[in-house]
């Protein structure tokens, strides 16, 4: 059985991210294994010139459409383009990138506002999810980006993020405007960009 093929018609079938350690355990193959069998066939869509690409999103690996026929699929599917993110939601997705897993309240604290609307605005888009309960009186909840996230970047692991300076002493409010239009602006041309849109660390509460 030819791997590659396997895999692909695997990640196909899926139709959403499948985890390395699944695919490992399906297909009877190391992990370095399989995600060497992702490049190839990753390099077999682009040298073909095919209509889907591989991505890989963090410990996970996901088949979508070639980005190029975007308007072509939107036409098709007739799907309509849902309203840009305002500015307090661009604020609130850095917040949760740079420092997740991270309470609303620990949002809140770093914006000055409450961000209740938009936090459940940006979970409502897929953009950040629930990943847990803080251990503390009332156990709030965490949130961290998500696979979506990662698709919209076009980037496939959190560390290709912009760096972000340090926030500490009088400018931190700037230093953390600047890293969000990096994020704004980072989008590589043919992905879906953030107004398209329809790790383990310590939690920030």
């Amino acid at each position: 059985m030819d791997m590659v093929s396997a895999l692909e018609a695997i990640l196909f079938a899926a139709g959403e991210s499948v985890p390395v350690a699944r695919l490992s355990l399906v297909l009877n193959m190391a992990e370095e294994e399989i995600l060497r069998a992702a490049e190839e066939l990753a390099e077999r869509c682009r040298r073909e010139e095919r209509g889907v690409r591989v991505l890989r999103l963090e410990d996970r690996l996901q088949m979508c459409s070639a980005p190029e026929y975007a308007p072509l699929i939107t036409r098709t599917l007739e799907q309509r383009r849902p309203p840009a993110l305002s500015q307090p939601a661009l604020e609130t997705l850095a917040i949760v990138a740079y420092f997740q897993p991270v309470t609303r309240a620990y949002v809140d604290r770093v914006r000055g506002v409450d961000s209740s609307y938009t936090v459940g605005a940006l979970t409502e888009r897929g953009l950040i999810e629930v990943c847990g309960r803080l251990d503390v009186p009332g156990r709030p909840a965490l949130f961290r980006t998500t696979d979506v996230f990662l698709r919209t970047m076009g980037i496939s692991e959190l560390s290709e993020l912009p760096p972000l300076p340090d926030l500490t002493g009088g400018e931190g409010v700037e230093k953390l405007q600047q890293a969000i239009d990096e994020l704004q602006n980072g989008v590589t041309p043919g992905q879906i960009s953030i107004t398209e849109l329809d790790g383990t660390k310590t939690p920030k509460e």
